[in-house]
């Protein structure tokens, strides 16, 4: 492959290369949980989640590929194996449990903030540290929507009862966070 000349030191392509690493092993890992607790749901909950966690790992599969694709896109290779990603990736794998609908969504959702925190980091990182803002702007990109699926999940977690006569309780400080 010819020398690479798009306005990035080898040093600064192998910083961003690095970075992207670390996302894509979190990303598959993500993805692997993801599509572990969509065969293992159990519940009432089972066939919104299900079909939830559906749409999530197929984002994820598309987002595997991207990152990989952007280190290519670099010059650097994408780590591809179970041991690379563990030995790099900021994600706990909680092999062997099987926690209720509940801890699922609560894991996964825990797992989503944790990337977009790393991907807060890393988007500030390319920008500055290594003056890729290309980089900058598509992992700007991932973390919105590991943003969203926070959310959804978050969403799945808090909901609130409705009493009987059709109002909402009223939540203590300690409820809402305050």
């Amino acid at each position: 492959m010819g020398t690479i000349n798009i306005g990035l030191t080898k040093e600064q392509r192998q910083g961003t290369i690095d970075l992207l690493n670390q996302d894509l092993a979190d990303t598959y890992l993500l993805l692997v949980k993801t599509k572990k607790y969509h065969w293992d749901v159990i519940g009432p909950q089972f066939m919104t989640l299900h079909k939830l966690w559906q749409e999530h790992y197929e984002a994820l599969t598309i987002n595997v590929d991207v990152i990989a694709e952007r280190i290519r896109t670099l010059g650097g290779y994408p780590v591809g194996t179970m041991a690379g990603f563990l030995e790099i990736c900021s994600l706990k794998e909680h092999a062997g449990k099987i926690p209720t609908a509940t801890g699922m969504v609560s894991q996964l959702l825990e797992d989503h903030e944790q990337v977009v925190r790393n991907l807060r980091l890393h988007v500030e990182q390319c920008g500055t540290e290594f003056k890729d803002d290309g980089t900058a702007d598509f992992l700007t990109g991932l973390m919105e929507q590991h943003e969203q699926i926070a959310w959804m999940l978050r969403s799945f977690i808090a909901g609130e009862a409705i009493e009987s006569d059709g109002l909402q309780p009223k939540l203590s400080k300690k409820a809402v966070g305050v």
